[in-house]
């Protein structure tokens, strides 16, 4: 039997290395109570590290069978405000609640594009699990000015009297507002299908909206092909009031990451004025004062820290924009109401919708004269802007005349040629619904609308003229809409051009609609 041979020295260090290399694993884990609850929200006790924003968890137990999430708003000096982010129906008092130590996120990605998902990122479309590798927090701060670049490429709705009169710049935050059923979310919905061919990306967050209108516009989206580059977030007014005010932030962390990766994102937030709502009601809930209309003393802070994070980045940072469509609805018109003028005070520009012209078959019923663009032609290619200019000049003439011409009789034959223009160009401005034109074809038709080829035209035929005249360009002279779509401005060569195919249409629309006309039968 061989000897061992134990040397002692050895055994030592071997010791020492493994002492200095031990690192004790202790699972620490900070655990509260909750000491009232209801209504979507919960005081909780005995988490004094907690941070404001920070998602606690309430894990299973009792009738309760999954863990639910919720964000910590109020922070005092003996119990901490949480709203709850989901049924909140089996959480009583006594129950524990554990700190996760981070701040709220959510899941961004190009795997949330085609999808529904609620407030939280979480899908509600029935189609599995959302592919996203990455997390945002659903508050961050505005880029700085440094970071930022002026707004200067447009961002095309397809309507022709926004595009035209008050255009919208990739990075800019324009407010659609107005009464309910003026035709609001069609505006957003059609900017959405417009940018199908623009490599724009889109997020529609519909906050208060029933589910069966939210169904109504994905099933649009789906039909038109627009979902493959959409994410919608649904926070319907069944869901808890903490998912309504949530749905917007997380909307805008979603198209914060493709911003910051340069790429173009649209977010739409249908509507603002249901988020504030739904603040107001969980600030009241944590017995915070109310101010004005009873709402919090930072509402103004909600929308501004929110809307403020639209921007049109460097090109050291990518050169990637995040253009805002905030819809607010008002009651009766009031614009002076205090939500809205929050919003229209942190806006560039706004797009006002009436009834009134609604109403009238003017669809989209916007008001020219109340709406306005803060960017402006900045925002415009050169051959727009320079059609549209001509055309804002005369329909604020028109306004002006119509509103003096109620009131007389006898109108001058310059004022009665004036009135007859702007009655044609007021039914070439209309537009259907989901039919958003492309930059060209809106060149097209105003050109024809402010060089006078439409005043011979009956007021009833003007939107057949219009359509007709677009089809016989793009099928007799297809140069002449493509070149505006490459050069983006008008010279005096294309003017020319367009001049004379518009002149060859004439008499084939007059000979076509005097054949159409029933002949007078002989006694």
């Amino acid at each position: 039997m061989s000897e061992f041979n134990i040397n002692p020295q050895e055994i030592s260090k071997i010791l020492a290395q493994t002492l200095e290399r031990y690192q004790p694993r202790l699972d620490v884990e900070e655990v509260g109570e909750v000491v009232e609850a209801g209504d979507g929200i919960a005081r909780v006790s005995g988490l004094p590290g907690c941070m404001a924003e920070e998602m606690l968890a309430f894990p299973p137990i009792g009738k309760r069978t999954e863990t639910i999430y919720g964000m910590v708003l109020n922070l005092e000096a003996d119990l901490i405000g949480v709203i709850l982010l989901g049924d909140f129906t089996h959480i009583e008092q006594g129950h524990p609640v554990r700190r996760t130590g981070k701040v709220l996120q959510v899941p961004v990605g190009d795997g949330l594009l085609g999808r529904v998902v609620n407030a939280i990122g979480q899908p509600i479309d029935g189609r599995g699990p959302v592919d996203a590798t990455e997390s945002r927090p659903v508050e961050a701060g505005a880029p700085n000015v440094v970071q930022r670049q002026p707004v200067k490429e447009p961002l095309q709705t397809g309507i022709k009297s926004i595009d035209s009169m008050i255009p919208i710049g990739r990075g800019q935050r324009e407010l659609i507002i107005g009464d309910r059923q003026t035709g609001k979310t069609a505006i957003a919905i059609d900017t959405i299908l417009n940018q199908k061919e623009s490599g724009v990306l889109c997020i529609y967050v519909a906050t208060g909206q029933k589910m069966s209108t939210i169904a109504g516009v994905v099933n649009t989206l789906r039909e038109h092909g627009a979902m493959d580059y959409t994410v919608v977030i649904a926070a319907s007014p069944s869901e808890p009031a903490a998912m309504q005010f949530i749905a917007p932030f997380a909307g805008c962390a979603m198209g914060e990451f493709f911003r910051d990766s340069g790429r173009h994102a649209l977010i739409v937030y249908d509507d603002l004025t249901k988020q504030a709502q739904a603040y107001r009601e969980v600030s009241l809930l944590l017995r915070r004062p109310p101010g004005r209309e009873a709402y919090p003393g930072d509402i103004f802070n909600l929308h501004s820290r929110l809307l403020e994070r639209a921007a049109k980045m460097h090109d050291d940072l990518g050169g990637g924009s995040l253009t805002a469509l905030p819809i607010i609805e008002t009651q009766l018109g009031d614009v002076s109401a205090y939500i809205p003028t929050n919003v229209i005070s942190i806006t560039d520009g706004q797009i006002y919708l009436e009834s009134d012209l609604f109403y009238k078959g003017i669809r989209p019923a916007v008001n020219v004269g109340v709406s306005v663009s803060r960017v402006g032609g900045s925002a415009q290619t050169k051959a727009m802007k320079k059609v549209a200019g001509s055309l804002r000049l005369e329909m604020a003439q028109y306004r002006e005349l119509a509103a003096f011409a109620q009131f007389g009789s006898d109108l001058d034959r310059a004022t009665k040629k004036q009135l007859d223009r702007g009655d044609r160009l007021t039914e070439l401005l209309k537009q259907s619904q989901y039919c958003p034109l492309s930059m060209e074809d809106q060149v097209i038709s105003i050109f024809a609308g402010i060089s006078g080829k439409f005043d011979h035209v009956p007021v009833d035929k003007v939107q057949e003229f219009d359509f007709e005249l677009r089809h016989f360009i793009h099928l007799k002279h297809p140069d002449i809409p493509e070149t505006i779509r490459k050069v983006g401005a008008l010279d005096a060569e294309l003017t020319e051009k367009m001049t004379t195919a518009i002149n060859e249409f004439l008499p084939l629309f007059e000979h076509s609609h005097h054949q159409a006309e029933p002949q007078p039968q002989a006694q």
